[in-house]
Formats: structure tokens, sequence, C-alpha cells
């Protein structure tokens, strides 16, 4: 029987067994183990030079800013302002509609049914006012045909596009509703809910996402439009967006370093992989009249280029969070069994990483399915077979996307593990000396014994 002053025996199954899963319990949740200097020189020696040159390729390439051009007034490239609804009044749309092409009462097609109800049907007569640039009061009509998507209401505020070389009474037209409030709203509530949980880990989260925005809008996109290599440009914001996310969200450890380099290598992977795939499709990256725009206004950027930069920006999210996983998995399974080998270390970190591979690609699929349903729609209303629609460039260009980043996702779990395991069975001197206990040392016959 221990007294109540006396040091418990390790060697006690009464005590010592408690001791041991108490410990291990402890660790499980606690901050990572600092690993010894050593291996932080040799982590140093490689993220050191490649942070490096992340800065050096961010200075080199930053472009001060999006280049001028003159606005063609189509589609995005039309000059806007805010307005609001004044007033909505219920018109017959035989009055509103008087210079329409008389209907031929054919109703067999959409443009048949469509004249007809522009003739026959009730509208709407919104007066819209502008209420900001230089013709803020100005009012103008805006006439709501029966089949129209969008509905206006009194008071609601819209979006108007003007174009100056319209006669006056065309000037202004209302282009989308005012969605900024319910947004604002949706991110506040957002915000919240990730501090409220995450706590100090959930406010650097914020941090880094709007750091991570921040490289996109002034460093990539502007780099992009005046004329540099969407490819390069991509590898090194994406790089500089990974080292701010990752450090900011995880912290300046070892863990967090051994994730880096997992990421990256995937991301090389990806970008081969990539590049090679597109160009033997003979993806152009110009299929919509997003994209053509693009192209029209400025003919220098390499569309092929746009895609496979998007291709790689698209992945680093999904990346970032797979390895990060793989890395604490196996830092987490090292300390709590410090005997664990490399060997052993692998096989169970890769089993934890098997799941991980099945659920974050199939939610990859699905998110890529989910943005393209509207195009697959209408394959299946035309009634195209699976091989007319994957050869198409629009449904080809989402399957590359997606085959190409989950073949990195999935490259990235093997890879990682086996880092942290390599990182984490180098390392027993600071493990052992941050767990309060006296280093092993190998007798002459393999055992191991405490001195």
């Amino acid at each position: 029987m221990t007294s109540p002053h006396s040091a418990p025996d390790p060697h006690d199954p009464a005590t010592g067994s408690t001791q041991s899963h108490a410990h291990a319990h402890t660790h499980s949740h606690g901050p990572a183990a600092p690993v010894s200097t050593h291996l932080r020189k040799v982590i140093a020696a490689v993220l050191i030079p490649f942070a490096t040159a992340v800065l050096v390729g961010m200075v080199a390439l930053w472009p001060g800013g999006a280049p001028a051009h003159e606005r063609t007034g189509v589609g995005f490239d039309r000059q806007t302002q805010d307005g609001r609804v004044v007033k909505v009044v219920a018109v017959d749309c035989a009055d509103v509609n008087a210079g329409q092409v008389p209907p031929t009462g054919d109703t067999s097609t959409p443009s048949g049914r469509e004249a007809v109800a522009e003739q026959t049907g009730s509208c709407k007569k919104a007066t819209v006012e502008v209420t900001t640039g230089k013709d803020k009061g100005r009012t103008f009509v805006e006439i709501i045909q029966p089949d129209a998507t969008r509905k206006l209401k009194q008071g609601q505020g819209v979006v108007v596009a003007y174009a100056p070389d319209a006669p006056r009474d065309l000037q202004y037209s209302v282009t989308d509703v005012d969605r900024s409030f319910p947004m604002a709203l949706l991110a506040g509530i957002f915000a919240l809910a990730v501090v409220g949980v995450g706590r100090l880990r959930g406010l650097m989260a914020l941090i880094a996402l709007a750091v991570s925005f921040a490289v996109l809008t002034l460093f990539i996109l502007p780099a992009i439009l005046q004329g540099s290599n969407p490819l390069l440009v991509a590898v090194v914001g994406a790089s500089a967006i990974m080292l701010i996310a990752l450090y900011t969200c995880h912290g300046l450890t070892a863990r967090t370093s051994v994730a880096v380099l997992g990421t990256l290598i995937s991301l090389v992977l990806i970008g081969l992989l990539g590049s090679l795939f597109i160009g033997w499709a003979s993806l152009t990256g110009n299929t919509d009249d997003n994209t053509g725009l693009i192209h029209g206004l400025y003919p220098e950027i390499d569309m092929s280029g746009l895609l496979l930069a998007g291709v790689i920006i698209g992945s680093l999210g999904v990346l970032d969070d797979v390895t990060v996983t793989q890395t604490s998995a196996v830092w987490e399974l090292h300390q709590a069994d410090p005997t664990m080998g490399i060997r052993r270390l692998y096989k169970a970190g890769i089993r934890i990483g098997r799941d991980h591979i099945a659920s974050v690609v199939n939610t990859l699929v699905l998110a890529y399915a989910g943005a393209a349903l509207p195009l697959l729609l209408l394959f299946s209303i035309a009634q195209s077979s699976v091989g007319v629609v994957a050869n198409s460039e629009l449904v080809a260009e989402e399957i590359v996307r997606t085959l190409v980043g989950s073949i990195g996702l999935v490259a990235s779990v093997p890879v990682t593990t086996v880092l942290a395991a390599l990182v984490v069975s180098a390392d027993r001197t600071g493990l052992g000396a941050e767990a309060g206990a006296p280093a092993p040392v190998r007798t002459g016959r393999g055992r191991r014994r405490k001195t």
C-alpha cells in the first residue's frame, strides 16, 4: 500500500499503467513536442530557401495594380452604379411591347411561347432611381416580362449598368439585385461561428483567410492581367498562401513544416500532371462568354495556362487539410507509443489516410459536379451519350481539373505520412526530453535500458 506522500512505483501495475495512459492522453490534446536542434536546422535548411524564393518571385512578378483598359460595355465589363426601385406597377404586356414582332401564335417552340407571353401576359413596370455616381437621383423605367426570373419589388436595392453611348432613355438598365446586406450578414455569422468554436485557432484561420484573399486579389489576378505567365504566378502565389496560411493557423513548428513540405511536393505533381494533360487534351481554357471576354480584352494572356493556374489554386485548400491531418496523426501516434519505428508509424498513418482519401476525393468530385450542374442538365436534356458529354471541352476541363487534383490529393497522403514518420522517428532525444524522461540507451544485446 502506498502512503499519500510516497512516489508511485512506475513498475506497479496499479499506478504505473495509469500514469502511462494519463501521460499519453495529455499529449494527444496538447501542443506538439519540440524537436531537436539538429532537426530544426535540417527543416530550416529546406524551408528558408523555399520561402526566400517565393518572396523573390513575388517581388519580381509584383504587378503594381491591374492594367487600365477602355470598357467594352459587355458582360462584367460594364460601368455600374447602385440603384433603388421606387415604384412597381402592373401593366398590359401588349402596351409596353408594342415594338415587338407580332407573335405567330405557334407555342411549340420556346421563342414562340415567349413571344405570345410578351403580347398577352401581365408585365410590370418598375421605376428605378440611381443612387450613386454623377447621375445620382436620375430615374428610369425597367419593364419586367412575365417569364423573367428576377422579380423586382418596391424599395429593393439593385445594381444598374450604364451605357454612355446609348440614347438617354436607354443608358441605364437593371443588371442585378443588391445582395450586400445578406452576404455581409452571412459572412458575420460564419466569422462568429469560427471564432466561437475555434477560439484563437479560429481567429488565426480568419486572418489567414483574409491574407489569402489579399494575395489572390493584389498579386495573382493583377499579375496575370499584366501578362505574366499564369502558371508561374499561380505557383508563386499558391506557395505564398500555403506558407502564410499553414504557419498562421498551426504555428511555426516542425509538424507544420512537414505539412508544408508534403503540400509543396503534391503541388509540384499537380502542376506537372495538369500541364501534361491540358496540353495533350488540347484544352484551350476559352470555353464560355467570360473567358472569351477575358481573351478579347487581354489577348496576350495564355488561357490554357490560366486553366492550369486555376487547377493548382483550387487544389491548394484541400491539400492543406490532408497534409496537416496526416502530419498530426503521425505525431500523435508517435507520442502515444514512442517505440514505434518508421515502418509501423507509416503503416498506422496510412490506414488513417485511406479513410481521408475516400472522403476528400468524393468531396472534390461532388464539388465540381455541383458547380457544373446546369451544364450537365443541358447535356441530359439533349440526351447526349456519356462519351459525347465527356469529349466536349466544357466537361473535359472539369474532368481534367477533378482527376489531376484528386491524384495530387491521393499522392499527398503517403508523401506526407512518410515525411512525418522520418522526422519524428529521427527525433528521439527531443521527445524524451520533453516528456521529462531519460533518453533510452541501446545495450550491446540490442535491448533498451533506462539510464
